[in-house]
């Protein structure tokens, strides 16, 4: 392995070369299909190329009576598809009621201790000397209203305790902010515990950041016939997600499929929000869904709610770096990261509503399928002006297979 020592160091064209011989891949070939980016080059170690996903986006949304075009980056062909549909089912009225109270990040400072009680006091004693020192390690954030809010502690067993400092990042996703922070605030506390400060961190666990959405969908919009029998059916499916974690992963992994495609596109970290979310469906002991559906008989309407923590930036990181966030902000005519919390939250509330409709009416796959036809047709090789043949081929197939594909394509090719 010691063509790979001090890769990083090594020039662009070098790289290849290496992973070319490494790989046994014709280096010409390596050549083709990569592209060099100066700005990538810079913002990852060992950079080879750019990986390309789609981006499209959510319509019909509409978060506390605005109506929005939601940009999401996502492989999965059915996403968005299902998103603007369940978008479009909770539009009426003002549309999903969003809230965000507080957006406040939380870092911890591990200290070993046996003593709870004296950790306790001294710093409970020197609260304002903590704020203070917090704030000096980072005074822009002051600014912008942000700053240190509180100090707490918590006992983690006999040995550990944490000492958390929550904060107010503005507009900023944070993390630099409150790492910074907190290693200023380890500093002072080290002239009284020294070596026994194991870390200091941010958590990604932000139940300080929490955004609640409400969606209400009438029954005669789920449907003119059955709408109530829908209906109910949904409420069953959201119960199930509560008391079974099997189903609550599947149930939970629809929704952030749309949180996660519209965090990308912002240029936010999707997999801090991840393990946010999935953190907070354990939040009572037992890993549950993170959205509840009730069907109401008396209005003839289902409402669907839904609170996760989603600690959302506007501003730093990538979003300064990658042309396409700035745009994506401008296209969602979002303006803060109060307001992309809500309305990332909204879409995924939408794809969980259309999610279990297509559950329990015509099951999962007959929406995924004309997506997935696509998506098989173009892996056989079919160009975009071929691909709606191939699928019209491909629908006349009971279960159709790649070799099906590939097989009709060659048909097209030849003109037959």
């Amino acid at each position: 392995m010691t063509e790979f020592r001090h890769f990083y160091t090594k020039n662009y064209k070098d790289r290849l070369n290496i992973i070319s011989k490494f790989s046994n891949i014709d280096a010409q070939y390596v050549n083709e299909q990569t592209d060099f980016n100066a700005i990538n080059d810079n913002l990852i170690e060992n950079y080879v190329t750019d990986y390309s996903l789609p981006e499209g986006v959510c319509v019909n949304l509409k978060v506390n009576g605005k109506t929005y075009v939601v940009p999401m980056v996502t492989e999965e062909p059915s996403v968005i598809a299902a998103a603007s549909n369940g978008a479009n089912l909770l539009s009426s009225f003002d549309g999903i009621q969003a809230d965000v109270d507080k957006r406040l990040l939380t870092g911890q400072i591990i200290i070993k201790t046996n003593n709870y009680n004296l950790l306790y006091g001294y710093v409970n004693n020197h609260i304002s000397d903590i704020i203070k020192i917090a704030d000096d390690a980072h005074p822009s954030i002051l600014k912008y209203g942000g700053g240190a809010k509180k100090i707490s502690i918590r006992r983690l067993d006999d040995d550990y305790c944490s000492i958390d400092l929550s904060v107010d990042v503005a507009e900023a996703m944070g993390a630099n902010i409150i790492n910074t922070m907190l290693e200023a605030v380890a500093g002072f506390l080290s002239n009284r515990y020294g070596d026994d400060i194991l870390m200091s961190i941010l958590s990604n666990y932000a139940t300080d950041s929490l955004v609640k959405v409400r969606g209400t969908v009438k029954y005669e919009k789920l449907s003119q016939s059955n709408g109530s029998q829908i209906a109910h059916k949904i409420a069953e499916a959201s119960h199930i997600a509560q008391i079974d974690p099997y189903r609550a992963t599947t149930h939970n992994k629809g929704i952030m499929n749309g949180i996660d495609a519209v965090v990308i596109a912002m240029g936010n970290d999707w997999r801090s929000i991840e393990s946010a979310a999935h953190a907070y469906a354990a939040n009572n002991g037992n890993y549950h869904g993170l959205s509840t559906w009730v069907a109401d008989d008396d209005k003839g309407e289902l409402i669907g709610e839904m609170t996760l923590p989603l600690p959302l930036g506007y501003v730093g990181g990538v979003t300064n770096v990658f042309p396409k966030v700035k745009l994506n902000q401008q296209m969602a005519q979002v303006n803060s990261a109060k307001e992309l919390m809500k309305i990332t939250a909204g879409v995924g509330l939408s794809q969980n509503l259309a999610a279990l409709k297509a559950l329990v009416t015509d099951g999962i796959q007959k929406g995924h399928m004309h997506l997935q036809l696509k998506s098989l047709a173009m892996s056989a090789g079919a160009n975009a002006d071929q691909v709606k043949n191939v699928v019209k081929e491909l629908r006349l197939i009971k279960h159709p297979s790649l070799s099906d594909a590939k097989l009709i394509l060659q048909k097209i090719n030849k003109g037959e």
